[in-house]
């Protein structure tokens, strides 16, 4: 059947690490979207990049500036029709390409870039030898056309007060509620994690661009040792984002008509058949409950649906892979088996592995799909991104051969923001309630030192507090706590009650 002349299709992609030291994020980004464009094609990609309608960065921490595209624009000589930057969070890539494959689809653009980076490797170098980068200094009045995203407070006064102002804090209360829920000891559930974490490590081990290319077993990852510290309950070191890195990738977005004209060769086209993207509840303290995510279910749906595709149809997956939490969360919303020999919950090897560079994974994440489904006719691979606290998410559908239809950005907002949430307690609440979750942060030594703790009041309110006390960490740190009676002192804190 004839393709629609306006189907999105990535043509080229790009991805960049640097072991021994980046340059500055200008360069890095420059440096992949010329390489994306080389993928393309010699001929293809600059003739694409010459008739470039959006320019969009994924916005960076590493020498964060107004308008991250600038540089890219200046050091490619690009003079593109807009010029975008993300807000922060880790949805950011794959918001990108639904939106910009939308404005393909309806014929308000032909050719995009979408390109990413994070230089924090480099950048802790820097400090601890306390030497400045030397990077160059932003024009104060630049501005990008255009900036995609929701910018809003992440934590309220509460969630802060008792902690839970991280992520390295938050997840691991995910984690806790899920625990709890699967009735295994703790050593049980930690050896599950590592089994979970080492398929990840796996799919790194053989990924060029990955950050920690070293196989580990799920041994190694769950046992607490000198080199894999306990960082919060249950997670070891290694079952955390690893954010410090230096990489970079880039992907170029355009219409099958842009890449037929510009003599792009059908092995290097990878089809966008649907995305979708949704919040759930901003506040982790105001939703139902600790163990799920509508948001993730509803858009995922949503997405599949307008594919065309169940699950099951599905044949490569990356589901983002901050902390242990989000995997099984995303995938109890999606029907996946994380434990399916076949077929493994990433193509790229996750976050703690392949690098977590900031906002920027998941340009990771789509450039590994396309070049698996460029070798793999008739496949479709599914992406998942998270921003935040599981607060924003954004999925998409990639597949080999042409979509049944048209691309589909889907809306499912309003479903979401329908659902059950929950008030808040003040933060001076004294009384009796019910533990529902916990999160225990270690000290280096491998000490618990702070405890978290949701509850649940007999209204149906939740309640944060925190405590110090090691009397009251150490049956927080062996066995579940939810479900137990516990009580609010008014002050933040909390005691076990006998």
């Amino acid at each position: 059947m004839p393709i629609d002349p306006r189907t999105p299709v990535i043509v080229g992609v790009a991805q960049a690490t640097w072991h021994d030291g980046a340059p500055d994020p200008g360069t890095m980004l420059a440096e992949v979207a010329r390489a994306a464009a080389e993928d393309a094609g010699a001929d293809a990609g600059p003739a694409l990049l010459r008739r470039l309608d959006s320019l969009a960065v994924v916005d960076h921490v590493s020498g964060r500036r107004p308008d991250p595209a600038a540089p890219v624009a200046a050091q490619l000589g690009l003079d593109p029709g807009e010029r975008v930057r993300t807000t922060l969070g880790g949805d950011s890539p794959q918001a990108l390409v639904n939106d910009l494959a939308g404005r393909i689809a309806d014929g308000r653009a032909g050719v995009a870039l979408i390109c990413g980076c994070e230089a924090l490797a480099t950048v802790a170098r820097a400090a601890k030898a306390g030497v400045a980068t030397g990077w160059p200094e932003p024009d104060p009045d630049e501005a990008p056309d255009r900036v995609l995203g929701t910018d809003r407070a992440d934590t309220t006064e509460a969630e802060i007060a008792a902690g839970l102002f991280a992520p390295i804090m938050v997840y691991p209360l995910f984690e806790n509620a899920l625990w709890a829920a699967s009735g295994r000891t703790l050593a049980e559930h930690r050896a599950a994690l590592g089994r979970l974490w080492a398929r990840f490590s796996a799919v790194a081990a053989e990924n060029p661009y990955a950050w920690d290319r070293t196989p580990h077993d799920a041994a190694e990852i769950a046992t607490p040792s000198p080199a894999n510290r306990m960082v919060t309950l249950p997670y070891t070191k290694l079952m955390n984002a690893n954010i410090q890195t230096d990489q970079a990738a880039a992907l170029v977005l355009c219409s099958a008509e842009a890449a037929s004209a510009a003599g792009v060769g059908r092995d290097r086209w990878v089809f966008v058949h649907a995305g979708s993207a949704a919040t759930d509840h901003w506040h982790v303290s105001t939703r139902a409950d600790l163990r799920s995510s509508p948001a993730v279910r509803l858009a995922g749906r949503a997405t599949l649906e307008a594919a065309g595709l169940g699950i099951d149809d599905v044949a490569l997956l990356d589901l983002y892979s901050c902390f242990p939490s989000a995997v099984q969360i995303a995938a109890a919303e999606l029907g996946v088996d994380l434990e399916d020999p076949g077929r493994p919950p990433t193509v790229t090897g996750g976050l703690s592995f392949a690098g977590g560079p900031g906002n920027d994974y998941v340009t990771h994440a789509i450039a590994t799909m396309v070049e698996r489904l460029r070798g793999e006719p008739d496949a479709s691979g599914l992406v998942t991104a998270v921003g935040w606290y599981l607060t924003k998410h954004a999925v998409g559908i990639y597949g080999s051969a042409p979509p049944a239809g048209p691309f589909r950005a889907v809306g499912v907002q309003p479903a979401v923001d329908d659902l059950p949430s929950r008030e808040v307690a003040e933060p001076g609440y004294a009384g009796g309630a019910t533990a529902e979750s916990v999160s225990v942060v270690y000290e280096r030594d491998g000490t618990p030192s702070i405890g978290m703790l949701a509850a649940l009041l007999a209204d149906g309110r939740r309640a944060l507090a925190q405590t110090r006390d090691p009397a009251t960490l150490e049956p927080m740190t062996t066995a579940p706590l939810t479900g137990r009676p516990v009580r609010l002192d008014g002050t933040g804190g909390f005691a076990l009650e006998p």
